[in-house]
């Protein structure tokens, strides 16, 4: 029987086991009838080691609940080693590339999630080029402002390589969903008026709320989580000097939770250790569908970055996932993400530089009262259900892929 479904190519670096939003807009466009099949790396991300029951082949595939997912080798041990991290981002685009090329005649639409360099995307570009496949590509990130973002240096050959290099990936695309506001001034430069480029902000992690609350410590205190990559950009030093800096009797009725893995993860805890600091409290990675009781148990839930211009114009994925879980929002930081969580009032905000102001911020978060709290809830319910509804975001996007 001939299958006579439209078919939808995902490029995307990451994939299931994986955990990104990805995987949930996969499973529903094929629920909704259209084939899908995914070209993605080997899975190691984030520990940058090889999941359980995977090989690091040239190529594998295998079948995701319905969507024929096809893996190219990656590059591993990338966590702590810049030029590993370079490797494993060319390896996709050029092993991605052959692949894309190999399979793209079969598929009607190509969609692009992007969520690291924008290299991600040169697969479904060349697929473009070659085989004239309409191209939709999904930017949590915006180059080439996160380049230098991260540190390196305005050199002007490197600047006009990566210039041209952003142009070209725009130029082989119909449409640009951006997941935020603040990217539209950049997009616009690189690309041509013909494209269509729309806000599509990430939508707010399904939680499960069957489970019980962690008990993060025996004694009643007002308990503050932070979750998620532990990095360089999360700016945790400041966040934990700023709990370091608490008088005792503050100090003893407060406990900071820093749940995750990264590669700054080490050196934290070795000044968290060194400077004697009793109310913070380190507890590893833990599975996503587990956040939820880490949330239940939690008081205020911590967003945070570094005080740069490109971070400053985006919204953090784990910010949407806060929301969902309905909790008061403690952000240090600027932009976008500061503007969402005092205009819609979900919480309190501090700059990131300013680690005495980050300490009065926490106070004031301790000293609220219930009332304030609910209130901050309540709001974080109603963008759920509007803004960031998963199922409206979705459409959203199925429509800017498949719709001349």
């Amino acid at each position: 029987m001939v299958d006579t479904r439209k078919k939808i190519l995902i490029i995307s670096e990451y994939f299931y086991p994986e955990e990104f939003k990805i995987n949930e807009l996969a499973i529903k466009w094929n629920r909704l009838g259209y084939k899908v099949g995914v070209i993605t790396q080997i899975p190691s991300y984030p520990l940058s080691e090889l999941y359980k029951g995977y090989s690091n082949k040239w190529l594998s595939t295998e079948n995701y609940k319905g969507i024929n997912v096809f893996r190219v080798k990656t590059i591993l041990g990338y966590k702590n080693s810049i030029l590993r991290k370079i490797g494993k981002y060319i390896s996709f685009m050029v092993l991605g590339t052959i692949l894309g090329i190999k399979l793209g005649s079969k598929y009607d639409y190509v969609f692009g999630f992007n969520v690291g360099p924008l290299t991600g995307m040169f697969p479904a570009v060349l697929i473009n080029k070659v085989w004239k496949k309409d191209v939709t590509i999904w930017i949590q990130d915006v180059w080439p402002d996160s380049v230098y973002a991260y540190g390196f240096k305005r050199i002007k050959i490197f600047e006009y390589l990566l210039n041209n290099f952003v142009r070209f990936i725009y130029s082989g695309v119909k449409s640009i969903a951006i997941s935020g506001t603040s990217f539209l001034d950049s997009v616009k430069l690189y690309s041509d008026s013909s494209k269509e480029i729309a806000y599509v902000p990430n939508w707010a992690d399904s939680l499960n709320r069957d489970l019980k609350p962690f008990n993060f410590s025996n004694e009643v205190k007002t308990q503050f989580t932070f979750a998620g990559n532990i990095g360089k950009v999360q700016n945790l030093e400041n966040i934990i000097e700023a709990f370091g800096s608490l008088d005792a009797k503050m100090s003893s009725t407060i406990q900071l939770n820093i749940i995750g893995d990264g590669s700054n993860r080490s050196k934290l805890e070795s000044m968290v250790s060194s400077s004697k600091y009793r109310n913070i409290v380190f507890w590893g990675s833990r599975p996503r569908e587990s956040m939820y009781k880490y949330f239940l148990s939690s008081d205020f839930l911590i967003v945070s970055l570094v005080s740069k211009d490109i971070f400053s114009a985006t919204v953090p994925a784990k910010v949407l996932t806060y929301i969902a879980a309905e909790k008061p929002i403690l952000a240090v930081i600027l932009g976008d993400t500061a503007n969402l969580v005092s205009s819609h009032n979900l919480g309190f905000c501090s700059n990131p530089d300013d680690i005495g102001g980050i300490r009065d911020t926490v106070i004031k978060c301790a000293n609220s009262n219930a009332a304030t709290r609910k209130i901050f809830s309540q709001n974080s319910a109603t963008l759920t259900n509007t803004v960031f509804d998963r199922e409206v975001i979705i459409s959203r996007l199925l429509q800017l892929t498949v719709e001349n």
